[in-house]
């Protein structure tokens, strides 16, 4: 069964919006991508929405930066109000060892769901963290300390929460 181009927009939207929550550590984001009641299994960590995104944020909190990207998302409507689905991702963390020495840690893998729309709108019900492969090397980009970039921030520092700074329209 093909689902509209609007309940597919919709269903890859959560997995953009989930994403966004973990990089700027936005807790509240991230678990309102899902139902209450839904089941996150992810190997490290088994339970609900709040509890996962209680998790993620005392865990992501100690790295210094981090960027999750989405590959392909496959979605397969099995009804107009239900959807199975496989997001490949690849995540970045820059991590520290045990002596402070700076990691650039590697996860890749698909997220593996089923979600549900109620009333108009869809969320995730399930969701299974499938890891392919991990890489864990020495931090190599010393550059982005020094460089004049405009670099990623958390919430609300991020300059994607500064409207204003994007300018106003005449």
């Amino acid at each position: 069964m093909r689902g509209s181009a609007e309940d597919r927009f919709a269903i890859v939207d959560l997995a953009a919006l989930y994403m966004r929550g973990l990089d700027r550590l936005d807790g509240a984001l991230l678990e309102a991508q899902f139902w209450p009641g839904a089941r996150c299994e992810y190997g490290v960590f088994s339970g609900g929405p709040a509890e996962f995104a209680g998790f993620c944020m005392a865990m992501l909190k100690e790295h210094r930066r981090n960027h999750h990207f989405i590959g392909q998302h496959l979605v397969d409507f099995t009804g107009p109000n239900e959807a199975y689905g496989e997001v490949y991702y690849q995540a970045y963390h820059r991590v520290f060892d045990e002596s402070g020495a700076a990691r650039d840690l590697f996860i890749a893998g698909r997220y593996v769901d089923r979600y549900e729309k109620r009333q108009g709108v869809w969320k995730i019900a399930y969701r299974s963290e499938l890891v392919d492969w991990v890489r864990d090397d020495p931090a190599s980009d010393a550059m982005v300390e020094t460089a004049p970039f405009i670099m990623g921030q958390r919430k609300p520092d991020d300059p994607l929460y500064d409207r204003a700074a994007m300018g106003a329209r005449a």
